[in-house]
Formats: structure tokens, C-alpha cells, sequence
């Protein structure tokens, strides 16, 4: 085997292993040795590619952007419904977005807190409202910043609750219903009937883009 495909096979070992750690433990209970022992890799060999926790649980955070991207078809407002919609997916399905957002939450307890995570969450949203309002879609009152940032905390708390309640089962529902609340206050009355809140049928092919690098 080459030894940058080795080396890459090791990484993604190591974060594997990470976001089962960090998922089940969180920052503070997790340690590297834990992480260490899950993945079967030597402390050599994580810290070839990770130089500290904190610097791993940076590269885990990322992972929630794989899934956090719209497509370019058909931007607007039913593509920022699909995105929470794919997130909840995610947060079922895949245990290292789950790991990253229980990471971007307990952020606090980190040394170098950065709000990067959700200036880029707020961003992507407001971007998509933005060209939905343009096109009449929403209500020419709305800040599309302010509704953005409602829309990121309204989804993490929403989440959470679910997490507790019922271990995330019922989160699509509890998506789709933040939506059923939200949309009649968002939208104008003739537009409503163009967005789903359920999420729309293209939701469920689960196409995923690359994942973002750090710099």
C-alpha cells in the first residue's frame, strides 16, 4: 500500500474512532488514550496527524459542513427545509456529524473557542432566504439575518430535546413541525403552498459534497 494511502486510511481510523469517543463521552470525558484504544492505532500514529484533543475535535467539527451544503438546484427557502431535514438524517445515521455537533455545543469547555461553525451555518442560510425573498417568496419584513440565526438555534435546541427525549427518533418530525409553525409567519399566503415542510422528495437521495478542508 502506498504510504500516503496508509496514511490516510490511518486518519480516517483515528476519527472514526474520535467521533465514537467524543459522541458517547464528550469533549471534557473524553481522553486520547480512550480514543487511542478505539482506534488500535499507536500515540505515534495519532499524533502524526493531530497534535493535541483539541486539534481532532476541530477536524471532527468539520464533518457536520459534508452534510450542511445546499445544491445548486433550485436555491431558496425549500432548500434551507431540506438542509435541516438532511442534518436530522445525519444526526441518526451518522455518528461522526453527531460527534461534530455535540463538539460545536460544548465548545466552551475548549481552550480556543471559535464561532466559525455557526457564522458558516447562519451564512449558508441567509444566503438561501435571500433569494427566496427576491423572488417573493418571503415577506419583504423579514431580516433574513435575524431568521437565519433563529433557524440555527432553534435547530440545535430542537435537537437536543430530541436527543433526550427519545435518543433523536423523532427529530424529522420535530423538523418538519418547527417548519409548520414557522412558515405561515415567513411567507406570504399564496406562496405557502410551494414549500414542504416535511422536506422535499429530493431530501432522500442523500447525495453528500466533498468535505471542506481546514486551513
Amino acid at each position: 500500500m502506498p504510504k500516503q494511502e496508509r496514511a490516510e486510511r490511518t486518519r480516517t481510523t483515528i476519527l472514526d474512532a474520535a467521533a465514537k469517543v467524543f459522541d458517547a463521552r464528550g469533549f471534557m470525558g473524553a481522553s486520547l488514550s480512550d480514543i487511542l484504544a478505539e482506534a488500535g492505532v499507536t500515540k505515534g500514529a495519532l499524533y502524526f496527524h493531530f497534535a493535541s484533543k483539541e486539534e481532532l475535535a476541530h477536524a471532527l467539527i468539520d464533518e457536520q459542513f459534508s452534510v450542511w451544503q445546499p445544491s445548486g438546484d433550485d436555491p431558496g427557502l425549500q432548500t434551507v427545509i431540506d438542509l435541516t431535514h438532511s442534518m436530522a438524517r445525519n444526526l441518526q445515521e451518522n455518528v461522526r456529524v453527531r460527534a461534530s455537533i455535540r463538539l460545536v455545543i460544548e465548545q466552551g469547555t475548549f481552550a480556543d473557542p471559535s464561532p466559525e461553525p455557526y457564522l458558516q451555518w447562519i451564512n449558508v442560510i441567509r444566503a438561501q432566504l435571500d433569494l427566496s425573498q427576491q423572488r417573493g417568496d418571503i415577506r419583504k419584513d423579514v431580516t433574513t439575518i435575524d431568521f437565519a440565526t433563529f433557524v440555527v438555534g432553534a435547530f440545535s435546541g430542537l435537537q437536543m430535546s430530541s436527543q433526550v427525549l427519545t435518543d433523536r427518533k423523532d427529530l424529522p418530525e420535530r423538523v418538519a413541525n418547527m417548519w409548520r409553525y414557522v412558515l405561515p409567519s415567513l411567507v406570504p399566503p399564496r406562496r405557502i403552498g410551494k414549500f414542504t415542510p416535511e422536506g422535499s422528495p429530493r431530501r432522500a437521495q442523500g447525495v453528500t459534497p466533498p468535505k471542506p478542508h481546514r486551513t
